[in-house]
């Protein structure tokens, strides 16, 4: 008969870190577990709540440490570090997306008014569809592009996501159905 064997999870004695520098013009504040950033094209806010490690914002570096060297720590610390760099492009420079309105028979018409995106005649319907556009990002409506630009990456892709999402035709065949706004630039680098 084989034993079953238990798999222990060894903690080490070292400390594992990560730092983020902070480039002129950016800066950061931690109010407990909420990180701050600021810089020229706007703030972003983010909750990074763990307990095992420690967020720390000093010399123009944001400092990730953790107590323990474990592989959970070693990959959350990872990630934490990603969100932070994602947060110093977007205020450096804004995160950007780009969708193409495409109709075929029957002429769409998208527009913006009072925080609201408004999508009339779509595949020929009476009433129009309306999405409740989220602050913080900024929608813009260009011939048959819409462009959205955010600080925050999560943000803007959501908000674009739900642009995509409103003309979605489920149970017809994508490939004769073609109606719809698809995206085509994600975050500066074009989709196939």
């Amino acid at each position: 008969m084989k034993k079953k064997m238990k798999k222990i999870q060894a903690k080490r004695k070292g400390k594992i870190t990560k730092e983020v520098a902070l480039p002129d013009g950016v800066s950061a504040s931690v109010n407990g577990t909420r990180l701050l950033i600021k810089g020229p094209k706007g703030e972003v806010k983010r909750e990074l709540r763990r307990q095992s490690i420690s967020i720390t914002v000093d010399n123009h570096k944001i400092l990730f440490e953790s107590k323990s060297e474990t592989k959970r720590d070693k990959k959350i610390i990872g990630a934490l570090a990603a969100h932070a760099r994602n947060m110093v492009n977007g205020c450096l420079q804004n995160h950007n997306y780009t969708i193409k309105i495409c109709s075929g028979h029957f002429p769409m018409n998208v527009s913006i008014s009072s925080g609201k995106l408004i999508v009339k005649n779509f595949l020929g319907e009476k009433v129009p569809r309306v999405l409740h556009l989220k602050e913080g990002a900024n929608v813009k409506v260009e011939g048959d592009l819409i462009y959205v630009t955010s600080a925050s990456k999560e943000l803007a892709g959501q908000v674009t996501a739900d642009i995509e999402k409103l003309t979605r035709r489920p149970g017809y065949d994508s490939r004769i159905f073609q109606d719809g706004c698809y995206i085509i630039i994600k975050d500066g680098r074009e989709l196939k």
